[in-house]
């Protein structure tokens, strides 16, 4: 078999394999929309559930959603990026760092349930929060931040040394050579840790099982110490728990189609954000 013929067989087996992937997703996303766009009204997206969430709409749970993302990400985004540029501009390769990046690989490889029952003991017994947007967002701020942590790093491996040389041979501080070169150039990437982020902690009903979701509270919070509904254990509790089953099945699919809406929306908004930045690194 000559090259020729093996690189087609491989470009065959690629883009076989590419096309799979996309299939799948399209099959899983056709699936969703099919069983659940029947439900999507208006009323379903802003009014309460009602009649034990057999009935109503699932505001409060979009509500929850939103904070807890929202709230995760201000305790783990600035946090992960400052302990990133850390190792990567600060600490040098010594053992510190081989250290610190074991146990963000270790922390990265925790199973999500684990992190709920640490967030419980930690900040809703110890700290005294109690079951809250605070508690449920630190809870995920954890999870997800070995996620910000190794992509930020890597975008700040991906800038070329010259330009820290540069700066710093013009007179600027390590601390100005990071701020107003380093950071600027690699945020475009950096934004990438933050939509998969979005991503993971839209999903997640472990944590917040233990930390902040209730099983039914049909009105909004008032602060960051009130418990509140989510979308993901919302579906979980509608699909597991006593009610009548048939009845309650658009209403599943109909709530996972709007977590999917939001996350997408959510990613294409840091991804403009993201091609945002990009072409003022280009232009400046």
């Amino acid at each position: 078999m000559n090259k020729k013929t093996t690189q087609k067989i491989a470009f065959i087996t690629f883009r076989a394999l590419g096309l799979l992937v996309v299939a799948i997703l399209l099959g899983i996303l056709g699936f969703i929309i099919y069983n659940g766009i029947g439900v999507i009204s208006w009323e379903f997206l802003t009014a309460a559930p009602t009649e034990g969430m057999t009935a109503g709409g699932i505001f409060p749970a979009i509500v929850g959603t939103l904070c807890l993302v929202v709230g995760s990400m201000v305790f783990a985004f600035p946090l992960g990026v400052m302990s990133a540029v850390y190792m990567n501009e600060y600490a040098g390769n010594g053992w510190v760092v081989k250290f610190i990046r074991v146990m963000t690989n270790n922390l990265s490889g925790i199973p999500s349930i684990v992190f709920g029952l640490f967030g419980m003991a930690l900040f809703v017994n110890t700290l005294k929060f109690g079951d809250s947007i605070l508690a449920g967002s630190l809870t995920l701020g954890l999870l997800i931040l070995p996620l910000i942590i190794r992509t930020t790093e890597e975008a700040l491996k991906a800038i070329p040394d010259s330009y820290r040389t540069g700066s710093l041979a013009l007179g600027s501080s390590k601390l100005q050579t990071i701020r107003r070169v380093v950071l600027p150039m690699a945020f475009p990437n950096i934004i990438t840790g933050l939509i998969l982020s979005i991503g993971r902690v839209s999903g997640e009903t472990a944590p917040i099982l233990f930390t902040v979701a209730a099983y039914f509270l049909p009105k909004l919070p008032t602060g960051i110490f009130d418990q509140v509904m989510a979308l993901p254990y919302h579906l979980y509790v509608i699909v597991t728990s006593g009610t009548d089953i048939e009845s309650s099945r658009p209403i599943a699919y109909g709530t996972a189609l709007v977590l999917i809406a939001i996350v997408l929306i959510m990613n294409l908004l840091a991804t403009s954000l993201r091609k945002y930045f990009g072409k003022k690194v280009k232009t400046g």
